[in-house]
């Protein structure tokens, strides 16, 4: 009997043309983007710790979504997963959104973010800024189901950062956040941080960063501060991948309901949960010390890594700790930098803003 073959050919010299291009211009976007900067925060000089913040708002959309949303483009180009002339959509109101709308402009792509009907104009405004355009939802809790289903409809791709954010980086460097902060450190008085402090919202950033750390044999440590109403901590702490949260995080960007695939739990050495009102005290207090406003976010990672460096400076340890800024804060006057808002809330900032001002004034040794 002879032996029958099959040899099926589906390359498309137009399709393969086109992806080529856009690999090329999201690519060169990197290329363009210089590095994000790393501040020093300041510090009392006999303490012998140096803390530092490495600037994620500087990137061309503003926030360390940037990189996410780079990576996850080049990862579904790569796939074969983005087609020319079919959407992307993806679950998000916030920065992560802003930001595939600007790769989906870059190559020429639609773009669909879904998102709670409840989203404020201004975030609305940013990704339409971008080109992208907003499905809105009544329903809060449908908004992975939608994007599945307006995906299968139109032929697109639903991105899902909460799934892919942990494997589209490349987090054996590549000029990852990681291999960056670290090189940034080179020249410094203690170049090996004793403790990168992160937040998660995918739970990208820590997963790249703690993956890094192990690969290049520092001896770092990676604490992930969590804010309230998020089940991160939870879930770490009960080693409980089921855990979830009745509410939403009043902290924009970090924080989730449920615990997400791309939140690597065995990755990380220590776990934080910070009050909302220690986050925003934070952001005020960093306003005073350089400057610069940033987002909520950003205080919870700042909160806990003056926690570590006040529990370093108690057992006479010296080292360096780093931390990230996130987002700016200028796309939250309404909000954090609101003090009719915080009274909404009920959040009370005031103790927390106290504590800091003792604490680096060298008034006070620890942060509660």
């Amino acid at each position: 009997m002879a032996i029958q073959t099959t040899d099926v050919d589906r390359s498309d010299a137009e399709y393969r043309a086109w992806l080529k291009e856009a690999v090329r211009r999201v690519q060169a976007d990197a290329n363009r983007s210089a590095d994000t900067h790393l501040l020093r925060f300041p510090l009392p000089a006999e303490w012998g710790i140096d803390l530092y913040l490495k600037d994620e708002s500087t990137h061309p959309t503003g926030s360390l979504k940037h990189r996410l949303a780079r990576s996850l483009f080049l990862y579904g180009l790569c796939n074969g997963w983005i087609r020319p002339g079919r959407p992307v959509i993806e679950a998000s109101s916030g920065s992560t959104a802003v930001s595939e709308a600007y790769f989906a402009q870059l190559i020429g792509v639609p773009f669909i973010a879904v998102m709670a009907r409840s989203t404020s104009r201004a975030k609305i405004e940013l990704i339409e800024f971008q080109g992208g355009t907003c499905h809105l939802v009544d329903n809060p809790g449908e908004v992975y189901e939608v994007s599945a289903r307006l995906a299968a409809e139109t032929g697109g791709h639903y991105m899902d950062q909460f799934t892919y954010a942990e494997r589209a980086t490349d987090w054996r460097g590549n000029n990852n956040i990681a291999e960056s902060i670290f090189a940034q450190l080179r020249l410094e008085p203690h170049p090996e941080p004793a403790w990168i402090v992160a937040t998660a919202g995918t739970g990208g950033t820590s997963a790249t960063i703690a993956r890094y750390v192990h690969y290049m044999q520092y001896d770092t440590r990676i604490c992930v501060a969590d804010p309230e109403n998020s089940c991160f901590f939870d879930g770490w702490v009960k080693d409980d991948p089921d855990a979830v949260c009745a509410s939403g995080s009043r902290i924009e960007g970090i924080g989730r309901p449920r615990m997400e695939p791309s939140f690597v739990p065995g990755a990380v050495d220590r776990m934080m949960r910070v009050p909302d009102a220690a986050s925003i005290a934070t952001v005020r207090v960093l306003e005073r010390a350089l400057g610069k406003r940033a987002g909520a976010s950003t205080g919870t990672g700042l909160w806990g890594a003056l926690r570590i460096v006040a529990q370093m400076r108690a057992a006479g340890e010296r080292g360096s700790v780093v931390t990230l800024i996130c987002d700016p804060g200028d796309r939250y006057l309404d909000k954090y930098y609101s003090d009719d808002w915080l009274a909404e809330q009920g959040l009370e900032i005031a103790p927390y803003v106290e504590q800091l001002e003792r604490f680096l004034a060298d008034q006070a040794a620890h942060l509660d």
